[in-house]
């Protein structure tokens, strides 16, 4: 997410040189494998703990029964009731310039006004219940999943404090039994310090070389929830590297995430006659009748695979850089699958809050007389002129249009997010304002032609992206696979924008 057009361009140009280097090195590794697969272990191979161990140590399991009934009997409780109530929803999200639908479906839960970015897709989160915030939901059933799902955020934040302070005390006695260095040892004394006051998370107990404190890389912030039935996904990919079996979710680290942030997730297969306990050593490989979570070394080669059996209500979890270091997987099994997946999303300039910051900046440099029947721009100067069309675009392609092309999905649960995008929409008409009024002022010709010059040279640019996306986000919308959306998911094509406006216009607009 970025706070401007300047550096949506930017960014859309890095993540388009970090997906053909991706592609580049998936290649690499094909050609490297040839007709043959990595090799990978299951629980019933004997080197599969020590595997775990050495190489993926930083993945925990909590299997079903460690974890306490009651939290079981909620959690799925909310997940059945959000899919009785229609809440998940497939994405239509853009890769490489084209849009696909998800196989699998989607809702986002989490902290009020907080968004989450994948695929060039912004979810909005369905508000989950804290103190300050009042939430209507659409149905007394939706508040009560939600009031679930917060409570199993605090329950896995706990458990994840447990297992990284698990993980710092071994770590410790490894390092107590082999010759140090004073530096070395300075550094197990800051990890005894944060395990032996765990009330205290401030950065003072986390070791000095850690660049976020432990509670900011815990407290997770949103829930994405998601549910795949493999019977209704007939063509799902193979995996494409060891020979796993079908995907559900490719492999991937994650994304927009606060730096060696910890995820955590809970997994709920529905039951079937075809689920197993225990894998079948008569199969060779991972059991295709059983979930799993898969796991690699990020490119590499020399490591074998794991893939981790998922039974109902298990949960695991991917411990500070795992996430960065490695990539991961979710292997299909044949029951439907529903699974909570928690973050700490790095949401410094995804937040209304954030973005509301940014509105107001930009409508500084509007002033209107006491009646409002004369507007002006304070400032024409290039620097501040480009900052508000930074910030129009931002709104626009980053909120707005955003938010509409999901259709009316969210007020299936809620209507948290009428009022805030009212709001936006408001502040954006009168940003559409000020660029008339910049447009007008720049045609007058009354400047030094260098002066003239310069704002046309950084407005420019902007108005011309502007253009661009405006077409290209039209043309999503109307798209076919758009318009085999259910109708209350059709994208809308939202707001309405017209030819620059005359300037009789801007008293009447500017009080709507």
């Amino acid at each position: 997410m970025c706070s401007s057009s300047s550096g949506n361009s930017s960014s859309m140009k890095r993540r388009g040189a970090e997906e053909r280097e991706k592609d580049a090195k998936k290649q690499k590794l094909l050609d490297e494998l040839g007709e043959s697969w990595l090799p990978y272990l299951t629980p019933k191979d004997d080197g599969f703990h020590q595997l775990w161990k050495t190489k993926y140590t930083k993945l925990v399991l909590r299997t079903a029964e460690k974890i306490p009934k009651e939290v079981h009997e909620e959690v799925q409780e909310a997940f059945l009731t959000l899919q009785k109530h229609a809440c998940f929803f497939q994405d239509l999200v853009m890769i490489k310039g084209k849009d696909f639908v998800t196989p699998v479906s989607w809702i986002l839960i989490g902290n009020p006004g907080c968004t989450y970015k994948y695929l060039n897709t912004r979810l909005f989160t369905v508000p989950w219940p804290m103190e300050g915030y009042e939430i209507n939901y659409s149905h007394p059933e939706i508040s009560k999943a939600c009031k679930a799902l917060i409570r199993l955020n605090d329950y896995l934040h706990r458990e994840t404090i447990q297992a990284l302070q698990e993980q710092n005390l071994a770590k410790t006695k490894e390092m107590e039994d082999s010759p140090v260095t004073d530096r070395h040892r300075d550094y197990a004394t800051s990890i005894t310090e944060m395990r032996s006051s765990p009330q205290d998370q401030s950065p003072s107990h986390v070791p000095k070389n850690d660049c976020t404190s432990l509670k900011e890389r815990t407290s997770y912030n949103l829930s994405l929830l998601n549910y795949m039935d493999p019977q209704q996904m007939p063509f799902l990919k193979q995996e494409p590297y060891f020979g796993m079996g079908k995907m559900a979710v490719s492999w991937h680290h994650d994304e927009n995430l606060v730096e060696r942030s910890t995820v955590a997730v809970y997994s709920y297969s529905c039951e079937g006659p075809e689920e197993q306990k225990e894998c079948d050593p008569a199969l060779d490989g991972r059991d295709p009748a059983v979930w799993h979570v898969g796991l690699k070394v990020a490119w590499d080669v020399k490591n074998p695979g794991l893939a981790v059996p998922l039974y109902q209500g298990d949960s695991y979890f991917m411990l500070d850089d795992l996430n960065m270091t490695h990539q991961h997987c979710v292997l299909a099994g044949l029951q439907p699958r529903f699974s909570s997946t928690h973050r700490v999303a790095e949401c410094s300039q995804g937040t209304l809050p954030y973005i509301l910051g940014q509105c107001n900046i930009a409508l500084q440099n509007l002033c209107a007389d006491t009646d409002l029947r004369s507007l002006t721009l304070k400032s024409l100067d290039v620097g501040d002129i480009k900052r508000v069309e930074e910030i129009h675009n931002e709104v626009e392609f980053e909120w707005l249009r955003q938010f509409w092309f999901q259709g009316k999905r969210y007020r299936k649960c809620t209507d948290w997010w009428d009022k805030p995008m009212a709001m936006l929409e408001e502040f954006w008409r009168k940003m559409e304002l000020m660029t008339s009024l910049l447009l007008c002022k720049v045609r007058k010709g009354e400047q030094v032609e260098e002066q003239r010059s310069g704002r046309i040279g950084g407005l420019l640019p902007l108005l011309v992206q502007r253009q661009e996306l405006r077409q290209e986000w039209l043309a999503r919308c109307h798209s076919q696979l758009a318009q085999n959306l259910p109708e209350d998911e059709k994208p809308e094509c939202h707001p309405y924008w017209q030819k620059v406006m005359p300037v009789c216009h801007f008293h009447s607009i500017w009080k709507t």
